[in-house]
């Protein structure tokens, strides 16, 4: 009576068996097929544990790159390739370490030829829409682009997407990028760590609300918001608009799962009337476990005769700080919306991180803006921009708790983990 019951026992720890049997040999296989193994020591300078430390490898070398595995102490290790230019080949591959004090670890990269990129869960999140006039609840449309292009002479761009530009978010923080002319950083504000964009698309429903999900908590109008790119005026000693242009397109180039790349892309931007127009593309990188943001700024010609600007909005009745080295940062708390019933008054902390060698001049604060006169020293730069909310369950509540953190961040910044092979 019990034969047949150890039978089918028997039958399935057989087919689990051969189930593993074959895993191991497609892993085995897929090291042994590997195109190139590469052996990347990775090290951290500081004293201090750092964890998501990003590593990016460069794949112009290794020829067509289909896939990868990485691994660490025989652990596998989540990675990302990232087609950059958008000509269906892989350019770089992407992975996140995590540090002792002073420790150093190698890691082992297989470039495959052949295969998709493995899937790791997302942690971070990219969105374009297109409203759907179909769709009434506001943070339920589904009309998803990955790129559009508007003329320069479009009537009001900033209202063809459905919240208003792209957005991008890691665990900690969530910005969209307002398509129009100040191209303006706008800021979602979390209570807790998570990725919440997908669900809320900015406009957060009062039932999400009362789960604990976050809003957006910055009005930013005509300023910089957090650290937009703008031309200069000299003579009147203030920031220009992104105009006018021939072109401008916003577009997801990566949406991860390790770190998402958007671009806004402005061409034939007539940045100084007394010079050539130019084309330019803002590129944001945003890794996870990051509450800053990568900003590149390139152009395709060198522009270090022209001026530029960018900075941090005057939040109402904020607090200055200021590093004199590139360093500018505010707390302060303001409403988000001219609607001062719906909308209660929200805490921020803001900071921008400027090469030396791009400043001109960091401009006395004013009722808009903390700013700064920029120069490129060719055709490219880059910055970084940070924020926090108050109303964050894993971050910061004073102003000198902020002003803190900043300064500690400063230094990590200026000593990146040392990448070797």
């Amino acid at each position: 009576m019990f034969f047949p019951v150890f039978s089918l026992i028997l039958c399935k720890n057989l087919m689990k068996m051969k189930q593993v049997l074959f895993l191991l040999a497609l892993g085995m296989a897929m090291t042994a097929d590997a195109q190139q193994t590469i052996t990347v020591n990775v090290e951290n300078p500081m004293k201090m544990a750092r964890n998501d430390q990003p590593v990016v490898i460069s794949l112009e070398n290794y020829g067509e790159v289909r896939s990868a595995l990485v691994t660490c102490n025989g652990q596998e290790v989540a990675c990302q390739l990232d087609d950059i230019d958008l000509d269906e080949k892989n350019d770089e591959l992407c992975f996140l370490a995590d540090l002792g004090p002073r420790e150093k670890k190698a890691y082992t990269v297989a470039l495959y030829a052949e295969g998709e990129p493995r899937p790791y869960p997302a942690r971070v999140y990219a969105e374009m829409l297109m409203r759907n006039d179909k769709v009434k609840e506001k943070n339920k449309h589904n009309n998803y682009i990955q790129s559009i292009t508007a003329r320069g002479d479009c009537a009001y761009s900033y209202n063809l997407q459905h919240h208003h530009g792209v957005d991008f978010e890691s665990e900690l923080n969530g910005i969209r990028i307002y398509f129009d002319q100040r191209q303006t950083l706008d800021l979602y504000g979390k209570f807790h760590k998570g990725l919440e964009l997908q669900a809320t698309q900015f406009y957060t429903s009062d039932e999400q609300k009362a789960q604990g999900y976050g809003d957006d908590v910055l009005w930013v109008g005509q300023t910089f918001g957090l650290g937009a790119f703008r031309g200069w005026d000299s003579q009147q000693r203030q920031p220009t608009m992104i105009e006018p242009v021939k072109t401008r397109t916003q577009r997801v180039v990566s949406y991860g799962p390790l770190r998402t790349i958007v671009e806004v892309i402005d061409q034939g931007w007539v940045a100084d009337k007394a010079k050539a127009p130019v084309n330019m593309t803002l590129r944001y990188t945003q890794y996870a476990g990051h509450r800053d943001t990568d900003v590149d700024v390139i152009f395709n010609r060198d522009v270090s005769s022209y001026s530029f600007s960018s900075g941090i909005i005057n939040v109402k009745g904020s607090t200055e700080f200021s590093d004199k080295k590139g360093l500018r940062a505010c707390w302060g708390t303001d409403y988000p919306s001219t609607d001062t019933i719906k909308w209660k008054p929200e805490t921020v902390g803001l900071a921008i991180l400027l090469s030396r060698q791009n400043i001109v001049s960091e401009e006395p604060v004013n009722k808009d803006n903390y700013a700064f006169v920029l120069k490129t020293n060719g055709p490219r730069m880059s910055y970084k921009v940070n924020y926090c909310s108050a109303n964050e369950d894993f971050g910061f509540h004073s102003a000198q708790e902020w002003f803190d953190y900043l300064k500690a961040w400063r230094k990590e910044v200026e000593q990146p983990v040392k990448v070797s092979f």
